[in-house]
């Protein structure tokens, strides 16, 4: 009988973790789907499809039981731009109000009475349908953006939704940045003129295509370095068993930088890039959504932890240097930037480019390119820079484990 009883709570207790993943699933493809549709037009930075996928998000909020930390007690904060000479720039921005152009971010809280406030945060634009000079895509057709950044968005309003039933000692403050594609132009805005003091804010969390986990199950996790609680938490929280790179600084292409830079610690998940980035080829049908599940345990697991540290320090991280290097010849691949176990790993190959005719393969493992060894990516892009145009050289790399050869001609 005894045996009977300790079955039947097992099989109970498995039945509700597996409803659990079920449902969590179903928040995350139904956000996806709405916002990676086709009849949003790629959720440009400025236009009316912008407009809808912020209302969208403010009704979730409401939906979710969040109050409003905008504007004016409302979801929504607005502000207009000019766009800098160069769009990949933040240097001249100049944010204008009665300009042309209005950016909307989206903020939600939770007030648990708490002195400090954890900030999680994802952009939720994109690059429209191509073809124009404001686009930063010269490819036409929708640019739906399910991992840049639906996949973001998804994961942040499914955090909100746990963190609405619990017990806390922080506040939270859930923000969706619009013109991040252009320069963190949201991000930026907020903490120029932030909803909440900002001195009390513990940390900030970014996610940033977090929809694409590979077969290998690795996660980068980026700004660890700006607290040195960080690297202990982030593995004690595992509990999903992924493949965790950590990156120490603090800044980056996304929008933890703008809270970095307030002195904040931050923490950016990413699980890299791949071929669709950018493109009108990332659509919903790619996301790996059991990989979602999977990153959204491990960031919950590590917020619930926080509750026993008494204070986040933070610290400066000491930016990466890279050489100023210029290469002269190009092999046609996309690295696997989270790939650290030695040489350069290929995620993607175009086609009719030196590597694809040298007969490289997604997933192979650069070790040698002609006399220069390949142990990550600076030291292929100086290889690169030391080969001429017309030259043909030798390529070493390792595929499933075997170590072949092939000749590349530049």
């Amino acid at each position: 009988m005894k045996k009977l009883f300790l079955f039947l709570i097992i099989t109970l207790a498995g039945t509700q973790i597996f409803a659990q993943k079920a449902s969590v699933t179903s928040h995350i493809q139904a956000d996806i789907s709405f916002l990676a549709s086709d009849a949003m037009k790629g959720r440009m930075t400025g236009t009316i499809y912008q407009d809808i996928a912020a209302e969208y998000i403010a009704s979730r909020f409401v939906e979710i039981g969040l109050k409003p930390k905008g504007d004016k007690n409302s979801f929504l904060q607005t502000f207009y731009f000019k766009p800098a000479a160069d769009p990949h720039s933040t240097a001249n921005l100049n944010i204008t109000e009665g300009d042309s152009v209005r950016i909307i971010n989206v903020a939600g809280w939770i007030d648990n009475g708490g002195s400090k406030t954890i900030i999680i945060g994802a952009h939720y634009d994109h690059l429209g349908e191509g073809h124009n000079s404001f686009s930063l895509s010269a490819e036409g057709g929708i640019h739906n953006g399910a991992d840049d950044n639906a996949s973001g968005v998804s994961l942040m309003l499914q955090l909100a939704e746990a963190l609405s039933k619990v017990r806390s000692k922080y506040n939270y403050l859930f923000l969706a940045f619009s013109g991040e594609e252009y320069g963190l132009w949201g991000s930026n805005y907020y903490v120029k003129h932030p909803t909440i003091d900002l001195t009390k804010a513990a940390v900030m969390i970014n996610l940033d295509m977090v929809g694409r986990l590979k077969d290998d199950n690795t996660l980068l996790i980026g700004g660890v370095g700006t607290s040195p609680i960080w690297k202990e938490k982030l593995e004690q929280s595992n509990v999903s068993r992924l493949k965790l790179v950590f990156e120490d600084s603090g800044s980056g292409p996304s929008d933890h930088t703008s809270f970095y830079f307030k002195d904040i610690p931050v923490l950016f998940y990413f699980t890299g890039q791949h071929a669709d980035y950018h493109k009108v080829t990332d659509d919903i049908e790619k996301i790996n959504f059991s990989g979602m599940v999977k990153i959204y345990e491990n960031i919950f697991t590590l917020i619930r932890s926080l509750e026993k540290t008494d204070q986040i320090p933070f610290t400066k991280t000491k930016e990466q240097k890279q050489d100023n290097v210029t290469m002269k010849v190009t092999l046609g691949i996309m690295p696997d930037y989270m790939y650290n176990e030695g040489g350069l790993r290929i995620d993607g190959v175009k086609e009719e480019k030196p590597a694809f005719k040298a007969g490289l393969k997604s997933g192979d493992i650069i070790l040698e390119l002609g006399k220069y060894k390949v142990t990550d990516i600076q030291a292929y892009m100086q290889a690169l820079n030391g080969i001429e145009p017309g030259e043909k050289v030798n390529i070493q790399f390792k595929r499933n484990g075997q170590i072949l050869s092939s000749e590349v001609q530049f």
